[in-house]
């Protein structure tokens, strides 16, 4: 051996694989704690009539990202991890539009973060890892389509 290869652990996951895929996991947690707060403050306080179909939109959403921490967290766990207790800093405004807009971008990012984790679930063989991640990316790209219907980007 060169020294060059980094030594496995029991499961075949080198530990720096591991480490660097649970930090990417314990970061989509905290985004998915961010979007649980804004999607519940922003249902509760989007007014006016055009708004009222997406604001109940806006707390199955924050019920679907409760359970993509959920099974975030005990992927963490699973990968031997301890999971975040710590959320991003959710955004706010008192605008509708904006509110509408901030989670739309929200969603845009966790979208592209889940493909980066993806990537790296499939290159260090974490093929259920990789599956969990891509049925959240189906209900996440619900979420932009519903956001970008709302904002009459479609």
């Amino acid at each position: 051996m060169t020294g060059l290869s980094e030594p496995a652990d029991a499961e075949g996951l080198s530990s720096s694989i591991k480490e660097e895929i649970i930090r990417g996991l314990n970061e989509d947690l905290a985004r998915e704690y961010k979007a649980i707060i804004q999607y519940v403050v922003f249902s509760s306080t989007l007014k006016g009539a055009e708004y009222g179909n997406i604001a109940q939109q806006l707390e199955k959403h924050a019920s679907d990202e409760l359970d993509h921490a959920l099974k975030v967290a005990k992927q963490i766990d699973y990968l031997g991890g301890t999971p975040t207790i710590k959320a991003e800093e959710a955004e706010s405004s008192e605008n509708p539009k904006e509110m509408l807009e901030i989670d739309l971008r929200a969603e845009q990012e966790t979208i592209r973060n889940y493909r980066e984790r993806i990537s790296q679930a499939e290159q260090a063989g974490e093929y259920a890892l990789s599956e969990i991640l891509r049925a959240i990316i189906a209900q996440e790209q619900d979420h932009e389509i519903d956001l970008k219907d709302a904002l009459g980007l479609r």
